[in-house]
């Protein structure tokens, strides 16, 4: 895969695959997420993620809607801890139409008072939402936990009480402190040549004043490991344990990666699915995460299952993250692992939407994409001895946290 690269004077950055098809994708990634407000802007990132489809200085909400979705495109975006990703799935021919769309609402959303106060109903309502679902909002509430008193572990979503005070000068504010150009990358997967690519990118993106303010953002220092449980009234009881791990710029990344595949990933033969599913029938919700940030990273493993079964499944837990301490993988084991790992990494990249959702990401933390061939060459290096390494420094007992959703009385 041949990714090419332009930076335009203003900072803004423009990474670019020609793909074959029918069917081009674009996107902005920003620089700007949850972890970027203060306190008393918690939940601004996404409350701008969902107000700049709300109208801009020469188009209404209904013809900033309708402008790309009116000839079958998709266009959406989201909010993470450390980025915001405006973008759009189109048919090549209306690439120019989306670029143009994506750079008015970036640049020109203009935030009308009325649009503002319908979309607190709208977001206030999500924040219900996630709270009736625990198995989501018990991954909240476990950054809380291990992110203790720093933005990283504050809600994406906000709070309501905030949401309700904010106004729109609050929101310009955050805006035009975070949604500048050298924190931006247009991200391209598309039918056409680069050149094409760079002069639709520049007619759009290049004449926004450029500012050079540096990202400083509050690093994360102090972990107190912390085990609690919650009384929540439902059947079934919830579990989420982990550690801090390797940030993204860590190349131990990548071994970490490995780990939590073998652990926990999607696959049916992960070994806490084989340990507590299919050998214990427990816990059909089951899952372990790793999550590299730009200065941090988070491990987790997540457990749904009833109520009385929940000290058994933990049990199991760590049974497992006990082996992976003390046993080395053997050379077949290890090269199954990688061979696993590395075909769902071709799977995730057959969706050209995520591979330039991925291509931007990479551009913002490391400045370039690698290709399948650099990433493969990366896993394949890995050794027993690596993961054994990563093991007892991620899955130290002392180290985990644990919080736990059940009927049982709360406990601290």
């Amino acid at each position: 895969m041949d990714y090419q690269y332009h930076e335009f004077p203003n900072g803004i950055r423009l990474i670019h695959r020609q793909q074959r098809g029918g069917v081009s994708h674009l996107g902005v990634i920003v620089n700007a997420g949850s972890r970027d407000e203060r306190p008393d802007q918690q939940g601004l990132a996404h409350f701008i993620e969902h107000l700049v489809f709300k109208g801009t200085a020469k188009r209404s909400n209904y013809q900033v809607l309708s402008r790309l979705e009116n000839v079958g495109a998709d266009l959406n975006a989201f909010t993470t801890k450390e980025d915001t990703s405006l973008y759009a799935s189109i048919q090549s021919k209306y690439y120019q139409r989306a670029a143009e769309l994506l750079s008015d609402i970036i640049f020109h959303s203009t935030f009308p008072d009325k649009e503002i106060e319908k979309e607190k109903a709208v977001i206030m309502d999500e924040i219900s939402s996630y709270k009736d679902n625990p198995a989501e909002w018990i991954h909240d509430e476990f950054d809380a936990l291990v992110y203790k008193n720093h933005p990283m572990g504050r809600n994406i979503l906000g709070t309501k009480e905030k949401l309700k005070r904010y106004t729109r000068d609050n929101v310009l504010g955050f805006r035009d402190a975070t949604y500048i150009p050298s924190r931006m990358v247009i991200s391209s997967v598309a039918n056409i040549p680069f050149s094409k690519a760079v002069a639709v990118a520049g007619k759009y993106f290049s004449q926004a004043a450029s500012d050079n303010s540096p990202l400083v953002r509050e690093p994360v220092e102090a972990y107190t490991p912390e085990n609690t449980s919650r009384k929540y009234s439902r059947h079934q009881a919830h579990a989420v344990i982990g550690n801090l791990a390797c940030s993204a710029r860590d190349e131990r990344r990548f071994t970490m990666a490995l780990l939590n595949n073998i652990l926990g990933g999607p696959a049916m033969n992960s070994r806490l699915n084989l340990a507590l599913r299919e050998r214990n029938g427990i816990a059909y919700n089951l899952e372990s995460n790793y999550q590299p940030f730009s200065d941090t990273g988070l491990f987790s493993i997540y457990c749904g299952t009833d109520d009385a079964l929940m000290p058994r499944a933990i049990e199991l837990i760590h049974k497992e993250l006990l082996k992976f301490r003390t046993v080395s993988l053997t050379r077949i084991g290890l090269n199954t692992a990688q061979r696993q790992l590395k075909g769902q990494l071709a799977i995730s990249l057959e969706s050209y939407q995520n591979e330039m959702l991925a291509m931007g990401k990479n551009v913002l933390v490391y400045g370039k994409m690698d290709s399948v061939e650099e990433t493969y060459r990366k896993i394949d290096n890995i050794t027993a001895g690596n993961l054994l390494e990563m093991a007892n420094e991620i899955f130290d007992p002392s180290r985990l946290s644990t919080l736990i959703f059940n009927n049982q009385k709360s406990t601290g």
